[in-house]
């Protein structure tokens, strides 16, 4: 059975769609299977991997929204699949309020295909709402990427109030997979800093592995490819696939 696992922050510019795009990609390296949910309205994930939609695409809005099949949305793209997004999901919010069973539209959707990945990764927008929810709801384990910054753990207690809350009430097996530092300059005091700050705040989850800032990283999202396609002997494609490596570890290991 397929690992289903969100990377989740309320904090904007972090690295979410970055991490999974790269590390998306990086497993498949692996020879993993690797499925990527988009969503988030504005569609980074789905564009960061080369997909321009059409107007005939279904995308994830569909599938939640309507009894269509999720495997109709599917997109073979750069070794990875995905269920795209576009900015049809910003009405997802309001019109989730009155559906039954609304915070489980994503679990549903994705029983029927889980078994056909090893690992299905859900970009979530920066914000703790139903998309989110739904997320969280359908997920194993979650992963929260951390921007080496000065403001870095600011929202985080909310995060992982919502993280517990859901673990009460809509799903007992969710847990937390690790915290990923990104944009990590090893030049600053201000990124060691943090590292530490973090470690201490959340000890063995953090990951050794730092994503540091990187040109080569920003500049690949707007080809379209992942860092390590665009240029494999960057620090950003080697912390990338050392990241993978030490993922295939992590989770391993029983929490």
């Amino acid at each position: 059975m397929g690992k289903i696992i969100t990377i989740s922050n309320q904090k904007g510019g972090v690295g979410k769609t970055t991490t999974i795009i790269n590390l998306g990609y990086a497993l498949s390296l692996l020879e993993k299977k690797v499925l990527i949910i988009d969503l988030d309205p504005q569609g980074n994930a789905t564009s960061g991997i080369g997909v321009r939609l059409n107007d005939s695409q279904p995308t994830i809005y569909e599938i939640m929204m309507t009894n269509l099949d999720i495997k109709s949305a599917l997109i073979k793209r750069n070794n990875i699949d995905l269920i795209p997004a576009n900015i049809h999901l910003s009405g997802a919010t309001i019109e989730l309020i009155n559906e039954p069973n609304r915070e489980y539209k994503l679990a549903k959707a994705l029983d029927k295909i889980k078994d056909d990945y090893d690992y299905i990764f859900i970009d979530t927008p920066p914000s703790l709402g139903l998309l989110t929810i739904n997320a969280l709801a359908a997920s194993d384990e979650v992963i929260i990427p951390v921007q080496c910054e000065f403001f870095a753990l600011e929202g985080l207690s909310q995060l992982l109030k919502t993280i517990k809350k859901v673990q009460s009430s809509i799903n007992n097996k969710l847990v937390l997979n690790g915290v990923i530092l990104t944009m990590y300059d090893i030049r600053t005091n201000l990124s060691k800093e943090v590292y530490e700050e973090v470690k201490k705040y959340f000890e063995q989850k953090l990951y050794k592995t730092v994503i540091p800032r990187n040109v080569s990283i920003a500049e690949s999202s707007s080809h379209g490819i992942s860092v390590i396609e665009y240029e494999p002997k960057s620090s950003g494609a080697i912390s990338y696939m050392n990241l993978a490596k030490e993922f295939l570890q992590q989770v391993s290991i029983e929490v």
